[in-house]
């Protein structure tokens, strides 16, 4: 009930304040560190537009998404996930970064009064029921692109030379390498990501393509230009701390533990004379799923990276090699 009430007075802030911000107002990008839940683990982005003089303080974020909504994981599963862009006040938005030890990192836009107020406009109507939702993409069409795409508009217009920056991050990076920066080498999120993308993840990225991360977008917003003048003002940023995974949580010594209970299998069936069956439905039923949806995801689903690569041939190699022990007698 809090929320429903914290949400309807900011309708309503929002409605009266779509008038000329003050001149002290500031409009700037909150970039948000990892969580530990795998959709948290790459970071967010949001906008954040303050005029004391207004009573305002309100942070537009475009990664608003419903558990609740008909049918949600059969679109998600499709790659069809309506994403919206929500509003709520500055406070209650970096409680919940408080309350989980997740560093808000801030960027003060270098806009002038007429680009902060036409960013502002933007942004109000962006928030409109009939505008705020869009089919979310996890690489093109995400909570850091669309702040991104915003700020270019505001800083350059129509101009086609656009902003350029010094910064070179990822540039020429793979998709594949750089998603494997935010799930640790040797987690299980990296071998469930290997496994199911294909070779369009191998392929590099040059240019905007490599914004659809928070942090990318925010060193790259740091040494950003266009022909007049810096693209941030002011600014308190730092990489973001990437945690280890230890030996023990690592899927390789999953997948050693796999092979050596495959190799006492075999050698127990080798000793018996007889084949486990039972040990091949329970290996091979779970893939075979696996493979369907991968099948699925790549030729039925919006997901752009998803496809058939040689990692999908980790799991049987692995099964195959432990089982030569009872087929090479």
């Amino acid at each position: 009930m809090r929320k429903i009430i914290l949400t309807y007075l900011l309708l309503i802030g929002l409605s009266l304040s779509a008038q000329t911000l003050s001149e002290n107002a500031f409009i700037s990008l909150l970039t948000c560190t990892p969580g530990e839940e795998l959709y948290a683990r790459y970071g967010h982005t949001a906008l954040r537009v303050c005029d004391e003089e207004q009573d305002l303080d309100v942070v537009f974020n475009y990664g608003i998404f419903d558990f609740n909504t008909e049918h949600f994981y059969w679109k998600f599963v499709k790659g069809e996930t309506w994403y919206e862009l929500g509003a709520s006040p500055y406070w209650w938005f970096m409680r919940e970064y408080k309350e989980e030890k997740r560093p808000v990192y801030e960027q003060v836009l270098n806009l002038n009064a007429e680009q902060r107020e036409a960013l502002w406009k933007a942004l109000v109507e962006n928030y409109q029921p009939e505008n705020r939702n869009y089919l979310y993409n996890f690489v093109f069409d995400n909570c850091a692109t669309r702040p991104f795409h915003m700020i270019d508009r505001i800083f350059c217009g129509n101009n086609a030379e656009g902003s350029w920056s010094e910064y070179i991050g990822a540039e020429g990076e793979t998709y594949r390498r750089f998603i494997q920066h935010y799930t640790p080498k040797g987690s299980w999120a990296d071998f469930g990501i290997n496994l199911v993308f294909g070779p369009k993840a191998d392929q590099a990225m040059y240019g905007e393509e490599r914004l659809f991360l928070p942090e990318e977008l925010m060193f790259y917003l740091s040494q950003a230009r266009t022909a007049d003048a810096r693209m941030v003002s002011s600014e308190h940023i730092a990489p973001f701390e990437i945690q280890p995974v230890p030996w023990y949580k690592t899927w390789y010594l999953g997948m050693a533990i796999y092979f050596i209970v495959i190799c006492l299998i075999s050698l127990y069936d080798r000793k018996r004379q007889r084949w486990s069956w039972g040990v091949e439905l329970a290996v091979g039923i779970p893939y075979l799923l696996l493979l369907i949806l991968v099948t699925f995801l790549t030729f039925f689903s919006c997901h752009p990276l998803v496809g058939f690569g040689w990692r999908l041939l980790i799991i049987p190699l692995t099964h195959l090699c432990a089982r030569l022990i009872y087929i090479l007698r």
